[in-house]
């Protein structure tokens, strides 16, 4: 399937299209400008996956100990 990575060069939107017969167009704004970007590709295997599954654990729980941490601070500082 020929999809392609686009960036508007008049609104600086990026975006993929499929393009067939007709050029493709910005969403945002319908303009003809495009730059096409190099587009890159996955690939999937368990290892990948695991590797994956593993960063977003490790993200949730920095996000998680930087909330309760706000929300002790915040407890800790409120004065009545």
């Amino acid at each position: 399937m020929p999809l392609y990575d686009f960036q508007c060069l008049d609104c600086g939107e990026r975006f993929e299209a499929l393009v067939l017969k007709t050029a493709a167009s910005c969403p945002s704004c319908q303009s003809a400008r495009l730059e096409q970007l190099l587009s890159g590709f996955s690939v999937s295997s368990e290892s990948t996956r695991d590797s994956n599954l593993s960063a977003a654990k490790r993200k949730h729980a920095k996000v998680h100990r930087d909330y309760s941490m706000d929300m002790h601070n915040a407890e800790k500082n409120h004065h009545h």
